[in-house]
């Protein structure tokens, strides 16, 4: 029987298979170097865009780590959300580069017109507005933001409107 068959039943078996090639990269006792892979893994495939401690107590079990490691990383990464976010997720950078050129109004207008604030999500559930991100290292393109990953540079209030209202 293969580990993953042992393992509770939140982590969805194919997100245990792509866990396992991270795991498979690194030698036995140095299993933990997969955590920051598979916490991706995990909010993705089987966190509804979070993840949550119940997620994050099965990943330390499978790993062969404390609970508390994954917490730290969980934590300290702004790539894993700790709580329930909307469907999309759109991160404004805020930086000096960014807000020199505006990075501050696209927030503000982002918050005016689609009615959420920092870190809240709006009330359809389409999207969730990031705490600010302090640099996504796109300054020749400034100002940005990034919707699920995906980089938007040289942005104005009409270019922002149309990749929001756009979103699924």
């Amino acid at each position: 029987m293969s580990q993953t068959e042992n393992m509770g039943s939140l982590i969805s078996s194919e997100a245990y298979e792509k866990i396992d090639k991270w795991i498979a990269r690194y030698p036995a006792d140095k299993r933990q170097s997969a955590l920051i892979p598979a916490l991706s893994i995990v909010q993705e495939m089987c966190g509804n865009g979070s993840l949550s401690t119940e997620l994050m107590d099965e990943m330390a079990a499978y790993i062969g780590i404390p609970e508390i490691a994954v917490y730290e990383v969980a934590s300290f990464y702004s790539m894993y959300e700790l709580e329930p976010v909307g469907r999309n997720m759109v991160a404004v950078c805020t930086n000096i580069s960014c807000m020199l050129c505006g990075g501050e109004e696209i927030v503000q207008h982002i918050e005016d017109k689609y009615g959420v604030k920092i870190g809240g999500t709006t009330a359809d559930g389409k999207f969730t507005l990031k705490q600010e991100e302090e640099c996504l290292a796109a300054c020749a393109g400034a100002p940005m933001m990034t919707v699920n990953g995906h980089y938007h540079e040289k942005l104005t209030l009409e270019k922002v409107d149309s990749i929001i209202e756009g979103l699924k």
